[in-house]
């Protein structure tokens, strides 16, 4: 054993303690599988990821650092709260950049680009499988989440790494308000998330918001389309009872392939703000952008709670 540099940070959050917390390895040399996953199970966190030196290939392709992903039942091959929450504790611990410009990460999904946006740090979306879910597989999350058919307006299986069913509800008030049969979800041996959006009502007080913006560019500008879209209210829940955790505070993954999903079929705007956490006494607040070569990117706010050493 040995004494290695630790932080834990809360992601998704400005304010320490209602984000989703994640502990980081900073000196993650030398550990073998097993040790990775016994610490994991021990800080019984949604995940914990481990920094390493990149790897001959990472290298090549640019990689600043190496991270592994571990929930307390196995290894990921990419997450977005961990991908966010190393970035940071690496950088605060004094990691530079190669470019000086975008950080590059290497997971074992591949090379994930992060860029620093204003007060946060946002990672470019790995690549997205997505198809029809089963039929099979649909009844039982249905039954198991306590909906009814008529409440789910889209489901996909997305697969960006971490395979999710995906499922966009007819309100937020109904993502808010499922009392789910984890034990039941556990069985189908799948991740669900679940999505509800509120488009507000054309009001005088959007259109004029929308025109102060238009002003704001200029005396020609009109508001943009998705002006009034953006404001709309997005709840995100993830439920994760087949990686030993029942429900998740803020997760990054699901977020970015519900963004290319729901972008892609006209259901969400381009730019919006998802609220997620809220079922856990947390706060969680996610940015989704895309960006004119139509990569999403996924961000927000990191802080650190607890820093200090750990003896592995």
């Amino acid at each position: 054993m040995k004494t290695r540099p630790f932080k834990q940070v809360d992601v998704f959050t400005a304010m320490p303690y209602r984000g989703n917390p994640l502990a980081v390895v900073l000196d993650g040399t030398g550990l073998s599988d097993e040790d990775m996953l016994q610490f994991a199970q021990w800080t019984h966190l949604s995940e914990t990821t481990f920094l390493l030196p990149p790897s001959p290939e990472g290298q090549a392709g640019g990689a600043d650092y190496r991270v592994r992903i571990f929930t307390p039942n196995e290894e990921l091959p990419f997450a977005g709260h961990p991908t966010l929450g190393s970035c940071h504790a690496w950088l605060q611990a004094g990691g530079i950049p190669k470019t000086g410009q975008e950080i590059v990460q290497e997971c074992a999904k591949g090379l994930i680009r992060i860029r620093r946006e204003g007060p946060h740090l946002a990672f470019a979306a790995p690549s997205l499988q997505r198809r029809a879910p089963e039929a099979t597989l649909l009844a039982a999350v249905t039954a198991a989440l306590g909906l009814q058919p008529h409440q789910i307006l889209a489901a996909q299986q997305l697969n960006n790494g971490p395979v999710w069913l995906g499922l966009l509800l007819d309100s937020p008030e109904t993502v808010l308000q499922l009392t789910p049969d984890h034990q039941a979800l556990k069985l189908t041996g799948h991740m669900v998330g679940v999505v509800g959006v509120e488009r507000p009502p054309t009001s005088g007080h959007l259109i004029a918001r929308s025109n102060r913006e238009a002003r704001a560019f200029g005396a020609n500008s009109t508001p943009r389309p998705e002006a009034l879209l953006e404001a709309a209210h997005i709840e995100v829940r993830a439920f994760t009872a087949p990686d030993g955790i029942e429900e998740d505070p803020v997760t990054g993954s699901l977020n970015a392939s519900l963004a290319q999903w729901l972008i892609a079929e006209g259901h969400l705007p381009s730019r919006y703000v998802a609220s997620q956490g809220a079922c856990l006494n947390r706060n969680g607040q996610v940015h989704i952008s895309q960006d004119a070569s139509g990569q999403v990117w996924v961000g927000g706010d990191s802080v650190t709670c607890i820093e200090g050493q750990v003896r592995l």
